[in-house]
């Protein structure tokens, strides 16, 4: 079975606490991008997100937000929890990151 709480952390060094996970899937906690974020300004910033039942999915599909506490950005990551034959559990998923346009002429760029 796979649960989202506790620490993860991305083959990049980024890492991913979930300290609040409720009996309806919810979850918080934080996130840390890795050295590969190359900016050292970069502070611990809230998640929220949502997992499947895990009592009708043993692996179940997540999806959550970060909203980066120093920039106008957020991400939006949408994956699976994946219970491997050791039993090792692990997490993969799609990530999209926007941050602020001054303009909708510059909305292309901010995805």
């Amino acid at each position: 079975q796979c649960l989202l709480s506790g620490s993860w952390r991305s083959n990049t060094g980024c890492r991913m606490v979930v300290s609040v996970l409720g009996k309806d899937g919810s979850f918080s906690g934080s996130y840390l991008p890795g050295p590969a974020a190359g900016n050292s300004e970069i502070l611990t910033s809230p998640l929220e997100g949502s997992q499947q039942d895990v009592g009708l999915v043993p692996q179940p599909t997540f999806s959550f937000t970060v909203h980066w506490r120093l920039r106008a950005r957020m991400t939006a990551f949408l994956g699976q929890c994946y219970v491997g034959t050791n039993g090792e559990e692990t997490l993969h998923a799609l990530w999209l990151l926007r941050e602020a346009a001054d303009s909708p002429a510059e909305d292309w760029k901010a995805t």
